[in-house]
């Protein structure tokens, strides 16, 4: 019995995966939609991230040169260091910084003095992203700066910071995993969908259907052969983030990064073998299975964090399973936490075992025309 049912699904994972490799556009169909949600982050946080700033130091004196290092060392600015306000000025015009900053000649003068001494600011407010960084940034900057004074200053300034989390992620590496969770999903659906329905475009799928072999079989061959592509394009491109720095999880949340990795891949794998049965059409297979990976991985709060997103998009993502992945994911690499890893894990295998009845319906109904 047991020879009856690894023999046809050991063959169907064969086949499928040959055709697989021997399909370098299907490859690019899953890869590239990933990396360019990638790269448009990437310079997107490159646009909004850490603003150009023109830095005007005039004054020479001990507290003005301390007040420079403060700015220097926030590290929230590009900063460009000029030595007059003209030359500030063209940069303003030609719109190679964002905004001034000028410390006068007669700061350190002031301060020794206990008189008001202002940091002079001029923004261009282009948008309130950039406006809203220089507002908050240089008057933090400024705190600092008193605070630093210790009983010498004129202003008494204490702060006194705590962490929720262990330690910082990068907005750039905050958006990685959400991408690869599209990566998966892309892949599961595109490889899986393909193959199954190119069985019927083949002509195919008739010797499948009528073969001595259960229906179950044959749904778990197409599902396993994409799962096999689909968590091993994910191995990759974790991987390739471990060597950047990106997704580096300790100890055992080696773990459970790989079991998420796994069950949103063979989520994907069954929804492709769904959809693939449903279709029965290569082309229409590969635009739905597009559509369906990106419109998933929007409403699953793909971009920027889903706490903060709309209520709306919340409640919907509720019922969107890449938002469980995604969670799982970013406790696991990110904080080394296995917070609502059973619940996530849990939603990822009924949502598995619904996409595998679906698959079987979708045979059965084939069958029946």
């Amino acid at each position: 019995m047991t020879s009856g049912v690894v023999r046809p699904l050991w063959a169907l994972i064969r086949k499928d995966l040959g055709i697989w490799i021997r399909q370098p556009a299907n490859v690019m169909a899953t890869v590239a939609p990933p990396l360019m949600f990638l790269l448009v982050e990437y310079l997107g946080a490159a646009a909004v991230g850490r603003s150009p700033v023109a830095l005007v130091q005039l004054d020479r004196g001990a507290n003005g040169a301390q007040m420079a290092q403060i700015i220097h060392d926030a590290d929230v600015f590009r900063l460009t260091d000029v030595a007059t306000e003209a030359q500030a000025e063209a940069l303003l015009k030609n719109l190679s910084v964002v905004a001034a900053i000028t410390i006068p000649s007669d700061f350190s003068e002031r301060v020794a003095a206990g008189q008001p001494a202002p940091i002079d600011v001029e923004v261009n407010n282009l948008n309130l992203d950039f406006t809203n960084d220089i507002r908050r940034s240089v008057p933090d900057a400024i705190t600092q700066f008193y605070a630093a004074q210790g009983s010498s200053s004129p202003i008494k300034v204490t702060m006194q910071e705590r962490d929720l989390r262990s330690r910082d992620v990068d907005f750039v590496q905050y958006d990685v995993l959400p991408t690869i969770i599209l990566l998966l999903m892309l892949g599961g659906l595109v490889s899986s969908g393909l193959a199954t329905a190119r069985e019927w475009e083949s002509r195919t799928a008739k010797e499948l259907l009528l073969a001595p072999v259960a229906r179950g079989v044959i749904v778990g061959g197409k599902v396993l052969a994409g799962f096999v592509t689909t968590f091993g394009l994910g191995l990759m491109v974790l991987g390739l983030g471990y060597a950047l720095g990106w997704t580096r999880p300790e100890g055992v949340y080696w773990l459970s990064t790989l079991l998420i990795v796994a069950l949103v891949a063979l989520l994907s794998a069954a929804l492709g073998v769904a959809l693939g049965a449903l279709v029965q059409r290569i082309q229409p297979v590969t635009t739905l299975a597009i559509v369906t990976a990106i419109y998933l991985f929007f409403l699953g709060g793909g971009v920027g964090v889903l706490a903060f997103d709309p209520d709306w998009l919340q409640a919907v993502s509720a019922f969107i399973p890449l938002s469980y992945g995604t969670h799982a994911l970013q406790m696991a690499v990110f904080y080394s936490s296995a917070d609502r890893l059973a619940w996530d894990a849990l939603v990822l295998v009924v949502t598995t075992l619904a996409a595998l009845l679906l698959g079987l319906l979708a045979m059965r109904r084939s069958i029946a025309h």
